[in-house]
């Protein structure tokens, strides 16, 4: 039986980078797409619940089983998949390849991570994948040389204790990424600040802008590697638990 693989992303069905990741993806087994209608970025671990979902079936990929777009988040586009489209669980799921950095603490924000995250509480063992340009018309050609490389690693060497990677490229040409380096996630923060605009009635309205800092700088980290031209892989998952302080609070309290 040949693998199954479920795609989806949250820039939308019609994004560039979803489509790149279809190409990889068919390498490697049947793959169904079940992917927003619109853009969905940031949208975290959302899910819809006050209002009907829809899934439509739409005919602009060749070579895949059947691909769907979803009036919902990019959770609820997983969700949906698993329960009413897919025949069997997927042997894999496939998120993105995102047009932005999903590196340190944009995995929480992130409606990319999240799809692969809820496949990953599935039982699915999953992949989102992020190249770091944010232009829709952005060159996939190196970010779909190193998912082919991961997939294909995963598939056979499988993921250990883990079912969750977090994949940043960065957005340079294949030649000069210098290799994948496995990392962990780098202790950064969003130094943010809304920039007050107004529109053209005079109206009044903000617009978040912001810029990442990295507080360690540690050459551990996923912001360190993508600055000095590797691939980042971080194994995640979604278990927020601080081990650490669990003797220290029952001692305390």
């Amino acid at each position: 039986m040949k693998r199954l693989i479920l795609v989806t992303n949250d820039d939308g069905i019609t994004a560039n980078g979803i489509e790149a990741l279809i190409e990889v993806a068919k390498n490697f087994g049947d793959v169904v797409v079940v992917a927003p209608n619109s853009p969905q970025s940031a949208k975290g671990h959302a899910i819809t619940i006050s209002q009907p979902l829809r899934l439509s079936k739409v005919h602009i990929f060749d070579g895949v089983l059947s691909a769907h777009d979803c009036s919902g988040t990019p959770v609820d586009c997983v969700k949906l998949a698993v329960d009413q489209v897919l025949h069997r669980k997927p042997d894999l799921c496939l998120s993105g390849i995102n047009h932005g950095s999903n590196v340190a603490t944009n995995v929480l924000y992130s409606g990319t991570m999240s799809a692969a995250m809820e496949a990953a509480m599935e039982g699915v063992p999953s992949i989102g994948f992020s190249l770091l340009n944010y232009s829709s018309n952005a060159d996939m050609t190196a970010a779909k040389h190193f998912a082919h490389k991961i997939v294909e690693k995963v598939l056979t060497k499988g993921m250990a204790n883990c079912n969750l990677l977090n994949v940043n490229i960065p957005d340079l040409p294949i030649d000069q990424i210098k290799g994948i380096k496995v990392c962990k996630q780098s202790e950064a923060y969003w130094k943010e600040n809304y920039s007050v605009r107004n529109d053209p009635m005079g109206r009044k309205y903000y617009w978040l802008t912001g810029e990442l800092v990295d507080l360690e700088q540690s050459k551990l980290g996923d912001v360190y590697a993508t600055n000095q031209g590797y691939v980042s892989v971080v194994p995640i998952q979604h278990d927020l638990t601080a081990y650490d302080d669990i003797d220290r609070l029952n001692k305390l309290w």
